[in-house]
């Protein structure tokens, strides 16, 4: 059966995109840590990230890397914090969270943001992904 995060790519599911390749995909958290809280997947699903082949795991952090730089030019934040979990959802995924301090990063206080928020934060992040990356 497909996870949650397959059915997004597919369109099944709808989402807040940032940012897409042939090979990974980058959506908004629907119940964010902070605003902007994003995950980065391969479009291959695979349960484990680290049981991805090497080349498509550092395709992975590649691109997240490159979504991780794109949300820093929009997002008031000092830096991207990365965490990678994968017990809620059986498809490898990172997360990009903005934070400030180091308290921000923490899973336990997730909100949920209004959906014209969710659209322009996905938007931002999306137009200096497109303009930087070509796609």
């Amino acid at each position: 059966m497909a996870s949650i995060f397959s059915k997004i790519i597919a369109g099944e599911i709808p989402c807040y995109k940032v940012a897409e390749t042939e090979d990974y995909f980058a959506f908004l958290d629907i119940n964010p840590v902070m605003p902007g809280h994003t995950l980065v997947v391969p479009k291959h699903e695979v349960d484990y990230i680290f049981n991805l082949d090497e080349e498509e795991y550092a395709g992975l952090t590649k691109f997240a890397r490159r979504v991780a730089r794109c949300m820093k030019q929009v997002i008031d934040c000092k830096k991207i914090a990365v965490a990678v979990l994968g017990l809620e959802v059986p498809h490898a995924h990172i997360h990009l969270i903005p934070i400030s301090k180091e308290g921000d990063m923490s899973f336990s206080h997730k909100m949920t943001l209004p959906a014209d928020e969710m659209a322009a934060i996905a938007k931002k992040i999306a137009d200096v992904y497109n303009s930087t990356h070509g796609e």
